[in-house]
């Protein structure tokens, strides 16, 4: 017991004493010091949550309407006629999978009213994919007319690719040219498709560059070199590798294809931004850590005498160095968790950001034209990419939070520790003696 009162008193007067530091200094340096150190960390820590907020978030509007429109899941291909069955069996009873479904694609420059041209994939589809795929329901949104795809040479358009070829929906399009095996013509007038629906993605790139047709109209206009694809889905996509090493062993002769491998490319390319982004941010911790040992050793040298005579009153070496270990822990503590509290309220709100930095811009922009010239006023526009931005919904990720905290705490300590070591080879007698 009297044990534990000891720690706890010890522990007491370092806290003070550490605080005491932090707040009196009689060259008036340290106390600035801790506070520009304090605000390092907090910025650092602020700048990286909502970056990574904004990062998250635009990756997620990316990759899942590229998972659930364009690569699905899993992949599977070159299934044998013998084990056809065998294999929608096994998916259908497999309960890590949700749907499986049949598909094919093809390229194609589609003709549309007045002439306008754009070029496409077509994916023919099973038309009730609606019904049984909801996260295909959920991502692309049907936005004008129905997912009708039970009428013969019915269409539907990506919301992008309708506006470039002028249509709506009731209107006839005509697959000009179309990629395919011999069989297929590559340009073609008889082609025409009615336009039931237009759906729109969070993903432009999706919008501006897919269509949809009806399998029978697939096999029909597609050749008979086309093989199709069968799409999976799973209940849980990030544990996709299991799924496929149990399907290659039962099925070794099926080509099976993860969303991973698919969109390698493009999934690396937004990893990379990721981490880079996190190295620069980083970089503030670095910078911040450098400054508070630089810092903290210049503190222990003007302290000597304090140190001298706390040593003279019976205090242990390793005691005195804990108050300034304590004073680089309170800053990173204080730094991260503001930090972290000002990083998700930006986060939160990072939609109005976007757009209160758009009006705030624009009115700068419109006093100045009025001042200077006012005849150009009415060629002054708001900058839509800030709206763009305002769409991208922010994903806090509180594991990533939490590690960010760690860091913004981890980096004072670790400098405090390490400018406070000169502190073992200070001598009492040798302080005293210059002062």
């Amino acid at each position: 017991m009297s044990n534990k009162k000891s720690i706890l008193s010890s522990a007491k007067w370092i806290f003070e004493v550490s605080n005491r530091f932090a707040r009196i200094d009689r060259k008036g340096r340290s106390a600035v010091t801790s506070f520009l150190a304090t605000l390092g960390i907090c910025f650092g820590v602020m700048t990286l949550i909502a970056v990574l907020s904004v990062m998250n978030g635009f990756q997620q509007t990316s990759i899942k309407p590229i998972m659930e429109i364009s690569s699905w899941h899993l992949r599977a291909s070159d299934i044998p006629e013998e084990k056809f069955t065998d294999f929608i069996d096994y998916c259908n009873e497999n309960p890590k999978i949700k749907v499986i479904s049949p598909f094919y694609d093809s390229q194609s420059l589609m003709v549309g009213r007045r002439g306008r041209q754009a070029s496409a994939i077509i994916r023919a589809l099973s038309p009730d994919l609606m019904e049984k795929d909801e996260l295909f329901k959920n991502e692309a949104k049907i936005v004008y007319g129905k997912f009708n795809l039970t009428e013969e040479n019915a269409i539907i358009l990506g919301s992008k690719l309708a506006s470039q070829l002028d249509c709506i929906v009731g209107d006839k399009v005509n697959l000009l040219a179309l990629s395919g095996g011999k069989d297929v013509s590559l340009i073609s007038q008889d082609r025409q498709f009615t336009v039931t629906g237009i759906f729109r993605s969070s993903y432009e790139d999706i919008n501006s560059g897919y269509a949809f047709i009806s399998l029978s109209d697939g096999q029909k206009y597609f050749g008979s070199e086309a093989r199709p694809v069968y799409g999976i889905k799973l209940v849980d996509y990030e544990n996709d590798l299991p799924v496929v090493v149990a399907v290659k062993e039962k099925f070794p002769d099926v080509s099976i294809l993860s969303w991973r491998e698919f969109n390698r490319s493009f999934f690396g390319t937004l990893r990379i931004e990721k981490n880079i982004l996190m190295l620069l941010v980083c970089i503030i911790f670095l910078v911040v850590g450098i400054n508070i040992y630089n810092g903290m050793r210049r503190l222990v040298f003007e302290r000597s005498q304090e140190i001298s005579i706390l040593s003279a009153l019976g205090a242990k070496k390793s005691e005195i160095k804990m108050i300034f270990i304590m004073r680089g822990f309170t800053s990173g503590l204080l730094g991260s968790l503001f930090g972290a509290i000002l990083g998700i309220l930006i986060s939160v709100n990072i939609g109005k950001i976007f757009l209160a930095s758009s009006n705030i811009l624009y009115f700068i922009q419109y006093f100045f034209v009025m001042l200077l010239n006012p005849d150009n006023v009415n060629y002054l526009f708001q900058n839509t990419i800030y709206e763009t931005y305002a769409r991208i919904p922010a994903r806090i990720l509180y594991r990533e939070v939490f590690i960010i905290v760690l860091f913004g705490i981890a980096a004072p300590l670790w400098a405090s520790w390490k400018a406070s070591n000169n502190i073992l080879n200070m001598s009492v007698a040798e302080v005293l003696h210059d002062e």
